[in-house]
């Protein structure tokens, strides 16, 4: 048995153990991000940092065997310092947005970027349920709005924008009084002025300066002959609009771990990136596997995963030091790589760097 402290309460656990874990036993919180405790340990991202205060040395929670006399400290200042350090390090390279730009100027905080995927897959019951959802009790906003969605779109610089107001009016055109258990017209009246609650502020990151071409990647999830409508008059002509929108948020917006550490940890989004990888998306035609290696944090937890796989190719490290990413090996085309275990490495990234396109 060994016998220590953590954070100033005595633990005696057996042999063998990771701090992480009698931290877990303890119900103690330790955040981590390339840890997976059914994979062998890697000690890559050093958010989970803890201090033993008798030796002054900083150890990772997830890989440091508890031995005695520990006296570990979890969550002092100079150990949140530390994490906060890795995050930002983490988030220099990180180059992707959690919201897509038409939804950050939106004065309502509509999710548009789902609005435009139900349409998209004509799920016109779920666009307008969605639609009821966001309207709640406040006034409809689209109505009036000069556009800010449509200015910032990023299909702009491409072509044209994407007809989002007029498809947001659109749906909500759809709301049946019995879809709502109390007054709709109220809710819908131009007269009613309560304005719906701006989201609340949140950690977002950013992109950065686009380098050349990096524009046009998002356009890899539209179809290449497109029918652009603007006028919306009915479902297919929301559903053909729809189709154009380039996708430039995160799938992952509400299940990312790096973004809750960095609002655990009160972190702002570094102004200056370090382009390491450039925008690209890689799209396996075969099992709609997306990978986006500027959001990759190189946990390594995909490659883990399947590196006693010997069935098919999977994700590996390439290159050395600085510039080492995670990639299909060299010898193989992204689309032949895991044709089966697509869903359990999206299922265990940390950010949204793997994906499924749909």
């Amino acid at each position: 048995m060994v016998k220590l402290k953590i954070n100033n309460e005595i633990f005696e656990v057996a042999d063998g153990l990771t701090i992480l874990d009698v931290a877990g036993i303890a119900g103690i919180h330790i955040p981590t991000l390339c840890h997976n405790k059914d994979l062998p340990h890697y000690s890559s991202c050093m958010v989970c940092m803890v201090k033993d205060k008798l030796t002054g040395n900083f150890l990772p929670s997830c890989s440091a065997l508890v031995q005695n006399n520990m006296d570990i400290e979890c969550s002092s200042d100079d150990v949140n310092n530390l994490r906060r350090k890795a995050v930002e390090l983490l988030l220099s390279e990180h180059r992707a947005e959690c919201e897509a730009p038409c939804k950050v100027v939106c004065p309502a905080g509509y999710n548009i970027p789902l609005m435009n995927r139900l349409l998209a897959a004509k799920d016109f019951s779920g666009a307008v349920s969605l639609s009821i959802t966001q309207i709640g009790s406040n006034e409809f906003l689209c109505t009036n709005c000069p556009g800010y969605c449509e200015n910032a779109c990023r299909r702009k610089k491409v072509d044209t924008p994407v007809s989002i107001r007029n498809m947001q009016i659109f749906v909500s055109q759809q709301i049946k009084p019995e879809n709502y258990n109390h007054d709709a017209n109220n809710i819908l009246s131009s007269e009613n002025k309560v304005k719906p609650d701006k989201p609340s502020k949140d950690f977002s990151s950013h992109i950065g300066r686009l380098e050349d071409g990096e524009q046009k990647e998002w356009l890899k999830e539209c179809k290449d002959v497109l029918k652009r409508v603007r006028e919306i008059s009915d479902s297919d002509s929301a559903a053909s609009e729809s189709e154009s929108c380039m996708h430039c948020d995160c799938r992952a917006v509400d299940n990312c771990r790096l973004r809750d550490i960095a609002r655990e940890l009160s972190i702002k989004d570094p102004r200056g990136k370090i382009i390491n990888s450039p925008i690209q998306k890689k799209i396996n035609i075969n099992t709609g596997l997306i990978f986006e290696n500027a959001k990759c944090i190189k946990c390594g937890l995909c490659v883990r995963l399947c590196e006693e796989s010997k069935e098919e190719p999977a994700l590996c490290f390439i290159n050395r030091g600085f510039v080492s990413i995670i990639s299909e090996p060299l010898t193989e085309d992204f689309n032949n790589i895991l044709k089966s275990k697509s869903q359990e490495v999206i299922d265990i990234c940390p950010t949204g760097a793997l994906s499924l396109f749909k």
